[in-house]
């Protein structure tokens, strides 16, 4: 057994990534597990998010697998523990056609969603997207200088932003949408630009994705999220970060 447990302990530091799994669904755990493995992703699995939540304060992760349907305490709420202290990427797994779970969980701190049943091959790669666009070592590190606007500051390094409410950290879809646009201040924006910048996939019309990260960034960073400062809407063809800040 204690050679088992050294084994275990080698083998899992020579892997690149670790992602926390939480479904109730024990043998898509164990098939999910399997997958990711041949990428050289480790995984820790649990099937509450109540135990989710347990391994998260003991662990670090570099994302976390969640599904939505759970006894006890649902995916929404265990989403909601996780948003309280942490802004790890989230990717959420939804029912076939539950599209009201997708936009709950969008606008409740999810960064991805993937509906089951889905292909393995799609969840591996959005896993390993969300992973290496959001981990400490992202490809932002040329913009390390923080950029500064009238109450608003982002900070590439630490991916958060002070405003008048402090300092505090964003999820990274939310990070990545403001980053973009700011890096693009004065220009209009078309949502199918922003969707394949930030999710780095090509665009297929769902414009759910959008609104929600851009209502739940507008809550944290605008002064009046009704009137925003910042993020402006142009009806019909996307948003612009406002040039005069």
């Amino acid at each position: 057994m204690f050679d088992y447990i050294i084994e275990n302990n080698i083998r899992r530091r020579n892997l690149a990534y670790t992602i926390l799994l939480i479904d109730d669904d024990k043998e898509l755990c164990a098939l999910i597990k399997q997958s990711i493995m041949r990428e050289q992703i480790h995984s820790d699995c649990c099937y509450s998010g109540t135990d989710g939540l347990a391994l998260l304060e003991k662990n670090d992760y570099q994302l976390i697998l969640l599904d939505v349907m759970m006894p006890g305490m649902d995916g929404f709420q265990t989403m909601e523990k996780i948003r309280e202290k942490s802004s790890i990427p989230i990717l959420m797994l939804t029912s076939k056609n539950d599209s009201m779970s997708k936009v709950q969980g969008l606008r409740s701190g999810a960064d991805d969603y993937l509906t089951k049943p889905f292909d393995m091959e799609e969840l591996i790669a959005r896993i390993i997207s969300l992973i290496r666009r959001y981990t400490r070592f992202s490809l932002t590190a040329n913009y390390s200088q923080p950029l500064v606007y009238k109450g608003l500051t982002i900070d590439v390094d630490s991916r958060s932003v002070t405003t008048q409410n402090g300092t505090f950290e964003l999820p990274p879809k939310e990070f990545d949408l403001l980053l973009f646009c700011a890096k693009n201040q004065g220009k209009i924006l078309t949502k199918q630009q922003i969707y394949e910048e930030v999710w780095g996939e090509l665009y297929v019309y769902d414009d759910s994705n959008i609104m929600a990260i851009i209502s739940r960034l507008r809550k944290k960073i605008e002064p009046d999220p009704g009137a925003p400062l910042y993020i402006q809407t142009v009806k019909g063809i996307g948003y612009r970060f406002n040039k005069e800040v």
